[in-house]
């Protein structure tokens, strides 16, 4: 399935990973949101759970091992060209999860990595759905007692 123009949704996970008050965060190497902070995550594949696609996708992009906790929401990313047809849209599966293992570097498609404090995720530009779907997650994790 092509991502730019498709005839139907893409299916992506993004993962909100955590390690005790910071978020691992991962700055987009391709389009659409190139040069952009956002989560790690990526396409679903076939035959591959939303949780495994988290747990390769994070693997893959920032060489970090994680242990899903949950889902938090989906969310809709849909962009359109200046003729005002759908170049991209994916539809975005996001989910909570805790740090295990692994010093986080760029990799796939990150050009850069960082954990930051939640406390500093205005310094990074974020999507709006993005630090809403953040929030969600700390109270997640609060709720289910991994703070």
């Amino acid at each position: 399935m092509t991502r730019m123009y498709p005839k139907q949704p893409v299916i992506g996970v993004g993962v909100v990973v955590c390690r005790d008050d910071t978020v691992h965060l991962v700055r987009r190497r391709k389009a659409p949101g190139r040069g952009n902070w956002s989560l790690p995550g990526g396409a679903q594949e076939l035959g591959e759970t939303v949780f495994e696609a988290a747990r390769r996708e994070v693997m893959e992009e920032t060489s970090v091992s994680i242990d899903v906790l949950g889902l938090v929401d989906v969310v809709d990313s849909i962009h359109s060209d200046a003729a005002g047809r759908v170049q991209y849209h994916y539809t975005l599966v996001d989910v909570v999860a805790e740090w295990r293992t692994g010093e986080a570097r760029p990799l796939d498609d990150a050009d850069a990595v960082a954990w930051v404090d939640r406390g500093r995720l205005d310094e990074h530009d974020l999507w709006s759905e993005t630090l809403r779907v953040i929030n969600l997650a700390w109270e997640m994790r609060q709720a289910l007692g991994a703070l």
